[in-house]
């Protein structure tokens, strides 16, 4: 892909190529994206914690807003490396349609990677984990900074889903290195 297809200018109503950082991958990423989704959401990320959005005038867990996803449909995939943060345990404790199968969780210690698919329609890419810290929800002075790519692009969009669903069928597995620490090969 040339660079002139890839940095287009976005048709109303199309995202095109966009490199947010700090708060705005909060913004492109959970209110623009996970938010709306419809059909799925697949995220993948090294560190997982207790991440809060803002919800009129409180802050509450991203899980909250999944679980009422997952009872309209909505299809929830999550792939991190490691033991998700108390705080997080928690909080998935609380909601039910999630624990009922309405999110798929995979642990996998070598994914360092950070993606999150909407609906198979947009994708991001980039430096922030599925934190508050890292999606810029955090204050000011308080969150890391983060860059990263959204996109609508067909071809970006369909290779990052390639990406995460290798991961999540095993396909790494059968060569992994590291298969003496995973909690659950899957191939």
């Amino acid at each position: 892909m040339d660079s002139e297809s890839l940095f287009h200018a976005p048709d109303e109503g199309k995202i095109g190529f966009r490199l947010p950082r700090n708060e705005e991958i909060y913004e492109e990423v959970v209110v623009n994206g996970i938010l709306l989704a419809s059909r799925r959401i697949w995220i993948a990320t090294a560190n997982l914690k207790d991440l809060h959005i803002k919800r009129g005038r409180r802050y509450l867990p991203i899980l909250e807003v999944f679980d009422a996803l997952a009872s309209s449909g909505v299809e929830i995939r999550l792939i991190h490396s490691g033991v998700p943060s108390r705080p997080f345990q928690e909080s998935l404790r609380r909601c039910r349609n999630l624990l009922d199968g309405g999110m798929e969780m995979l642990v996998c210690p070598r994914v360092h990677f950070k993606m999150v698919v909407v609906d198979g329609k947009a994708a991001y890419s980039g430096s922030a984990n599925f934190t508050g810290a890292g999606m810029g929800v955090k204050g000011k002075d308080k969150r890391n900074f983060e860059l990263g790519f959204w996109t609508d692009l067909p071809p970006l969009v369909e290779e990052l889903s390639r990406i995460f669903d290798r991961a999540w069928c095993g396909e790494e597995c059968g060569r992994c290195r590291r298969r003496s620490f995973c909690p659950a090969p899957i191939d």
